[in-house]
């Protein structure tokens, strides 16, 4: 769900976060010195390890340095001499700083939004300054810098990047052709190293995402059709939208890459299909195949343990849901061709997408935002553009209609904040300290502005095959 709302860093090193405090394979595509059969410590909770995960890059257990103290003060100059450019919408910026005196000050016009942020500790400024998107979600993660609506600070931000942002996409358009080049000669993704990004986020834990996700555990966008509609049945909603794109017959059999918690395999197996859907979320492979038990679906749902490179058979229709953005971008010729290689000729493929527009798709893609860093390792959103390039190199697959739900979004991750908001203690329950619990609410913040901003969309997408259609031999 990465927004990219500030200037990010250069995205090269490309090393995962690792679970330290586990024995893991080696991944031939690390380096040797990566901690190799390390003892089991044996953490109070699943939770607590993968919380660890997610916020390894935050450092705070040391004391703030001399230097670090004139970094900041230097940074904060720098950020208010920028601010006072604030070209639209308002941002009050309130200082309380232990030992020094409480400063107010006020930027931009009273046309549109007003956000107010209360900084208690300079390195807000520095952080900002230094790491982009990274560093502003870091404070927020740490406590360097509150505010009673993130949200509203991360819209004011986005609505005032537009020259900056146009400026990085033209030297983007200048130098892209000779670094994407090198990009692409660097070592793919391995299974292992992509299950392991899957398991920092997801396997969390289910009871987690139990405590802010609707009643059918969905992880992705619904749609609603009215304002006044239930999470849960806007969640199906997406389903059925989704699946009428497809144009399923009873006899058809779905094949869907990415399983959540068995949302939509259950809702396309209630409509009389067979469903073989597929999960590299160890957690989500277990809660999906209870799931189906409990709906008395079993013969009717197959759940894998599988990575989408090693699916075989062929199947008449394929969904895909917010999964593409856990597959690096110099994959997707490779993920379009094994879709094309299972899918009969003649047959359909839905997917949701959360997705960037064009211009900036070719900049993100080799920066690192907060998102990456933080809460979706290794993630990359693709545009619709980028789909529809790789389709045609790649497949004789072509996308036939877009549908765009940016709206719907920002509607689902502001029912998910109120609710994770809401239980905090619960969250506190499971191992997951303050740090962590900042972490989210600012995750789930800097989503919602984003698709408030239409900075990133989320969109359904038909895809059709260009091949004769025809039954091929099944397998399974």
């Amino acid at each position: 769900m990465s927004s990219d709302v500030l200037t990010d860093h250069e995205h090269v090193g490309d090393i995962p976060v690792r679970d330290r405090r586990r024995p893991h394979r080696r991944d031939e595509n690390l380096p040797d010195d990566r901690p190799v059969d390390i003892v089991d410590r044996r953490p109070a909770s699943r939770a607590d390890v993968q919380a660890d995960r997610l916020l390894a890059h935050a450092n705070t257990s040391r004391s703030v340095s001399f230097a670090e103290r004139c970094t900041g003060r230097v940074a904060a100059r720098v950020l208010h001499a920028l601010l006072s450019r604030l070209g639209s919408d308002r941002l009050d910026v309130a200082e309380r700083i232990p030992g020094h005196a409480a400063r107010d000050r006020s930027y931009g016009f009273d046309d549109g939004l007003t956000a107010r942020v209360v900084v208690v500790d300079r390195r807000a400024y520095s952080a900002v300054l230094t790491e982009g998107s990274i560093g502003f979600g870091r404070g927020f993660i740490e406590g360097w810098w509150t505010s009673d609506d993130p949200v509203a600070v991360v819209q004011v931000v986005i609505r005032n990047m537009g020259t900056f942002d146009r400026i990085r996409n033209r030297w983007e358009s200048a130098t892209g052709w000779a670094t994407d080049r090198i990009r692409t000669l660097r070592a793919r993704d391995s299974r292992e190293r992509n299950r392991d990004d899957i398991g920092a986020h997801y396997d969390i834990g289910n009871d987690f995402f139990q405590l802010f996700l609707d009643e059918t555990m969905t992880y992705s966008s619904a749609v609603f059709p009215t304002a006044d509609t239930p999470l849960a049945d806007a969640s199906r909603h997406k389903y059925d939208l989704l699946l009428d794109l497809l144009d399923l017959d009873r006899d058809h059999h779905l094949l869907e890459i990415g399983t959540g918690w068995g949302g939509m395999a259950i809702r396309a197996a209630g409509r009389g299909n067979h469903v073989t859907t597929t999960t590299i979320s160890a957690e989500q492979f277990a809660e999906a195949r209870q799931r189906v038990a409990d709906a008395g679906l079993d013969d009717r749902v197959t759940v894998l343990d599988a990575d989408w490179r090693d699916l075989d058979g062929r199947y008449d229709r394929i969904v895909s849901i917010e999964m593409i953005e856990a597959v690096n971008w110099r994959d997707y010729d490779d993920f379009f061709a094994t879709i094309e290689q299972r899918l009969r000729p003649g047959g359909r493929v839905a997917l949701q997408a959360i997705v960037l527009p064009d211009d900036r798709w070719h900049r993100a893609k080799k920066t690192e935002d907060f998102i990456r860093r933080f809460v979706f390792p290794n993630g990359y959103l693709p545009s619709v553009g980028a789909i529809e390039e790789s389709l045609a190199r790649a497949t004789r697959l072509r996308v036939a209609e877009v549908h765009d739900y940016a709206e719907h979004y920002a509607e689902t991750l502001r029912r998910w904040r109120e609710r994770f908001d809401a239980r905090l203690d619960e969250v506190a329950a499971l191992g997951l300290d303050e740090r962590f619990q900042r972490l989210w609410r600012f995750y789930l913040a800097y989503c919602e502005a984003g698709f408030l901003e239409r900075h990133c969309s989320v969109v359904q997408i038909l895809i059709e095959d260009q091949r004769p259609a025809g039954r091929s031999p099944a397998n399974g």
